[in-house]
């Protein structure tokens, strides 16, 4: 047997030439990847590949690639993303570098602002507001006059400050090794096409002023406003490798009023108003509630809300990951660790509803001693999951056929379409257990 050779190939050695220039550099001069061939990429211009899910169908997401120099911006400061962002009408091309955390909840000026902040001059205090609608007294309607009228108020001036409007045409990603982010703040991408959000984590997306419904279900209900990042009516969004938590303030703290958790957040990444052509990749959900929404109602938009969700890591999620209706979603190569953390206990992973068309495929669910498969799934009777593949505790299990045995509102089990998009598409989940640990969510990007 021949000697085996110890000597770099040319390739190798040009590409370890390459990452000592890039390491030099330093971060602000441009973070590179390496994709398979051992070509450099920059992290910044970087653009979805061919047959990546959903948002690479058509013109295909490219965000900010094309941005030229006077569009390109780091910001650390929410003043600072603020004129990044510029008008949301404005589509030129853009690339904003989000270095450290930024806290929404801050002024101009850097500031730390409260919830007292807000409602300074509105007339709002959640002690007048208890007592103006308590149900024994006010009854079982919406609330309307002096204080309802204040919390809105109060609600608005928070809203101005934390609600982030992303134009056509933008790329945002976290500089690798700063701890990126954006904590208590709420990216909005509505109407608006072709937008990249990466390597960031997005933490305690918090509304100060719940409004209480006592018509919400059969006991009432607080809701809130402001997910951590939201999509209206946008196209072509591709969501990578970030991180999202409610942390550090868990549901578990939350005080209880008229009977109800005072619920101060809402979704993690919602996905609705006639929103298409999306593409969810490598992040971490976790610590969360109601996550994931496809389709603000029964009746969205017929013929589009179609996402793509996978090779993402859903750890202590209660719900909706997703919930989704009408569209065609395709769920590959997912873990699900539905093992109770910090207070969030499972109710399901995936709902499919109003007819959604959902293909579930090659996916990893990690139960708990005791949890039933059953519980894995949700859905009105009008939805369908198809797809093989997945594996709980790393048993192939029909997760379908294991809802459908235990529930009256069965999920039907073919779709109207195919998936052909699917890059990257794993034919076996046993590995993603330990595969996805490293390789999703925010700082997995170097």
């Amino acid at each position: 047997m021949a000697a085996t050779s110890h000597r770099r190939s040319l390739r190798s050695r040009r590409t370890l030439v390459v990452s000592v220039a890039v390491l030099a550099a330093g971060a602000g001069a441009g973070v590179f990847v390496m994709n398979a061939n051992a070509n450099p990429v920059d992290l910044y211009h970087q653009t979805l590949a061919a047959k990546n899910g959903w948002a690479s169908s058509g013109t295909g997401t490219t965000g900010g690639a094309k941005a030229d120099s006077a569009h390109t911006f780091t910001v650390s400061t929410r003043a600072q993303l603020v004129k990044a962002l510029g008008s949301v009408t404005d589509t030129t091309p853009r690339i904003i570098k989000i270095k450290g955390t930024i806290d929404a909840n801050t002024n101009d000026a850097g500031k730390k602002l409260t919830c007292a902040d807000y409602a300074s001059g509105t007339g709002y205090s959640l002690a007048s507001y208890l007592k103006a609608y308590d149900p024994a007294s006010y009854g079982k309607k919406a609330p309307s006059g002096t204080q309802e009228k204040a919390r809105a108020a109060a609600q608005t001036k928070q809203k101005k400050n934390i609600v982030f409007r992303v134009p056509a045409n933008t790329s945002i990603v976290g500089v690798p090794g700063t701890a990126a982010g954006i904590k208590g703040g709420s990216l909005q991408v509505q109407n608006v096409d072709n937008v990249i959000v990466r390597n960031l984590t997005f933490s305690a997306t918090e509304d100060c002023f719940p409004q209480w419904d006592p018509t919400d279900g059969s006991a009432g209900e607080w809701n809130s406003n402001y997910d951590s990042v939201t999509l209206r009516g946008a196209t072509h969004v591709w969501a990578d490798h970030n991180t999202f938590t409610d942390a550090p303030f868990f549901d578990s703290a939350e005080k209880t009023y008229f009977g109800r958790k005072y619920q101060v957040h809402d979704g993690a990444l919602d996905i609705t108003n006639g929103s298409d052509l999306v593409t969810v990749e490598r992040n971490q959900f976790t610590n969360h509630d109601k996550t994931m929404l496809i389709g603000s109602s029964d009746t969205d938009s017929v013929g589009k809300l179609r996402v793509s969700i996978h090779h993402n890591v859903w750890k202590g999620i209660t719900q909706r990951a997703p919930l989704a209706r009408i569209g065609q979603i395709h769920i590959y190569n997912n873990l699900y660790d539905t093992t109770a953390l910090n207070g969030y206990t499972a109710k399901y992973s995936i709902d499919s509803r109003a007819k959604a068309q959902v293909v579930a495929e090659h996916n990893y669910f990690k139960l708990p001693s005791g949890a039933k498969v059953a519980k894995l799934l949700s859905g009105d009777g009008t939805g369908s999951v198809a797809g093989s593949g997945n594996l709980v505790n790393g048993t192939a299990t029909d997760v379908v056929a294991a809802y459908n045995a235990a529930s009256s509102k069965k999920l039907k089990t073919t779709v109207n379409w195919k998936p052909a998009l699917t890059a990257g598409l794993e034919t076996s989940a046993k590995n993603l257990v330990t595969g996805l640990v490293t390789t999703a969510g925010a700082g997995a990007l170097k």
